[in-house]
């Protein structure tokens, strides 16, 4: 049986919430997580940036090293808690929303986020480029990072099921972007990508061909 797109959401927002605590296992233990943190220092982030679905906070402190402001905006509150403890620079402001049902209230520079991209449903793909657009300031760069297509021989579904400690089992999206196709699909949505694979992890510069603001 197909799982329904909005509930699908729903349950991943869920198992992410429930997993906070957990999430930092995975820089723990995989050196190449580890290792691609410092990517941060090569990538196009400048004066105000906005951070998509921020987690604990890996990432955010990398940003505001480089950044003039950091917006951080996460759908769990569980998640938010700790990456207040992990980024506390001033320069830092954390918000907690769904992703797929807000809108920026204002502009940013950059706009990033690492491996948030994959799980974004197929039905929503071109929506979601749509709210990066809205938050990109003029000559505004997106900015990404996410697993290679060398995952998916491990995972090659549209939904996943994941599993907690606790047994506790979840429905999530999950798609490993190939690169090619990914700088195809948002030509077809009006952006310019040079996407480029670090390690079996992508790393993604977009920015709209033609300015709409």
């Amino acid at each position: 049986m197909a799982i329904d797109d909005e509930a699908l959401v729903a349950e991943q927002i869920t198992y992410y919430r429930a997993r906070a605590s957990e999430y930092d296992r995975v820089y723990d233990q995989r050196e190449d997580l580890r290792e691609l943190l410092s990517v941060a220092g090569d990538l196009p982030i400048t004066g105000d940036t906005l951070e998509l679905a921020c987690g604990t906070g890996q990432w955010t402190r990398a940003l505001a090293a480089r950044a003039r402001t950091v917006t951080a905006v996460d759908a769990s509150p569980e998640a938010l808690a700790i990456a207040r403890t992990r980024a506390t620079s001033p320069n830092v402001q954390f918000h907690q929303a769904d992703l797929f049902a807000w809108q920026p209230a204002r502009r940013y520079d950059s706009v990033f986020f690492a491996f948030w991209l994959s799980h974004v449903p197929p039905a929503r793909f071109a929506a979601f480029w749509a709210t990066v657009a809205a938050a990109l300031a003029p000559r505004g760069k997106a900015v990404f990072i996410d697993e290679g297509p060398a995952e998916a021989a491990r995972e090659d579904v549209a939904a996943t099921v994941r599993r907690l400690d606790d047994g506790s089992s979840y429905n999530i999206v999950k798609i490993f972007h190939d690169p090619e196709q990914l700088t195809t699909d948002l030509a077809d949505l009006g952006w310019s990508a040079d996407i480029r694979f670090r390690g079996n992890f992508l790393v993604g510069v977009a920015e709209p061909r033609t300015s709409t603001h």
